[in-house]
């Protein structure tokens, strides 16, 4: 089970970090990611991190250099800190894992279990 929090209303240029609380069989996770969605829109890649061993990231071009995921092994959970953020990053976002090395991160498809999305809003 996944319950991700944090997300608010914030200023443009503000930042905001989000968490991701993993609970259950959280042993089995392979990697871990998030993903925003706005209303009308599918859902796109954001980060995703590995659990396991390396804990290697990617992230998408509209949001390197400005988010970065990380991971709390003791706690089982995952952030999200955001940076500068921009009006267009608000969306809906959303948490998930997987249990094994899909080789497509970048996609819904990659994962199996998701987390019940919190909502970010940035203000111009």
């Amino acid at each position: 089970q996944l319950q991700a929090s944090g997300g608010g209303l914030v200023q443009a240029g503000g930042s905001l970090r989000l968490s991701c609380a993993a609970s259950g069989r959280t042993f089995s996770f392979y990697r871990m990611g998030w993903f925003r969605q706005t209303p009308g829109k599918e859902r796109e890649f954001v980060a995703t991190i590995i659990i396991r061993s390396s804990g290697g990231t990617s992230y998408a071009a509209s949001v390197k250099g400005r988010f970065t995921i990380s991971r709390d092994s003791a706690k089982n959970t995952v952030y999200l800190q955001m940076n500068s953020l921009k009006p267009e990053d608000t969306a809906v976002y959303y948490c998930a894992a997987a249990q094994t090395d899909s080789g497509i991160y970048w996609t819904t498809g990659g994962y199996s279990d998701w987390g019940q999305g919190t909502l970010v809003t940035v203000s111009s």
